[in-house]
């Protein structure tokens, strides 16, 4: 897939926690294509301390609207930088990069997309595209409390949500795993991102029931080409940069302790 460096223009930043921002951008050009699960490297011009790109996961595609989504946890120099823009400003971006979710092949397959944290930020695009070819996405999304959880309302746009909080202020009490649902239905696939110990124990519930499972890795990942190494994972096939080979993998590829 063709690679882009472009300078976007924001169309809009919203607020939609302390410490997390969604960032519309538009170009003047039709946006390529964009897989489900890819990622932007955003470059941050007016951080002193940020010398590399910060890899974004691409949270939407609105073909219609001309608008790419990046979902944005402030967490450093940089991604808060990223918080300031305002609407008519410039972001350069390389993308789309990496290798995304494998895309169903019968609008009937019954995927299920989990999500935690800033995690979810992929299974967004992922679902509107399987909504888009005729399916219905299910997702199960986790968090700690209520305030935590990110883009609900365009989750239930377009698919089934189910909740889970470690708080039990929305949804089941506990963590993804411990919802009902994984107990009440069958999933013929299952599609997961979010912390590492979360997707370590979805893919043990998968792998235990005989279930597809795919994962989108958030290692380091400096350059998003292959260059720094700075994301190299080690897998049943060798040590691969997840910024190439991924970030999606499949977990029987992954020697996590599962």
């Amino acid at each position: 897939m063709k690679k882009y460096v472009l300078d976007l223009t924001v169309k809009s930043v919203e607020a939609l926690s302390a410490k997390h921002v969604l960032i519309k951008l538009t170009s003047e050009e039709t946006l390529p294509e964009m897989a489900p699960g890819q990622f932007v490297e955003v470059r941050v011009d007016n951080s002193p301390s940020t010398y590399l790109r910060r890899p974004i996961s691409i949270n939407l595609v609105d073909y219609n609207l001309n608008e790419l989504w990046l979902l944005v946890a402030m967490i450093g120099d940089g991604t808060r930088q990223l918080g300031k823009l305002h609407a008519g400003d410039k972001l350069n971006c390389l993308f789309p990069l990496g290798n995304g979710f494998t895309m169903p092949v019968d609008k009937s397959e019954k995927i299920l997309l989990v999500g935690g944290g800033v995690g979810i930020a992929p299974l967004l695009h992922f679902g509107c595209e399987i909504r888009r070819m005729g399916g219905q996405p299910t997702f199960l999304l986790g968090a700690r409390s209520k305030s935590d959880l990110l883009e609900l309302e365009y989750f239930e746009k377009i698919g089934r949500v189910f909740v889970t909080t470690e708080d039990g202020s929305l949804g089941e009490q506990g963590f993804v795993t411990n919802h009902s649902i994984l107990q009440n239905e069958k999933f013929s696939r299952i599609s997961t991102c979010g912390p590492k110990p979360m997707m370590v124990s979805v893919a043990r519930y998968a792998m235990s029931n005989g279930i597809d499972c795919e994962a989108s890795l958030e290692n380091n990942m400096a350059c998003g080409v292959g260059a720094c190494l700075c994301c190299v994972e080690k897998t049943t096939e060798g040590h691969v940069c997840v910024c190439q080979e991924g970030p999606v993998l499949n977990i029987k590829k992954l020697l996590w302790q599962i």
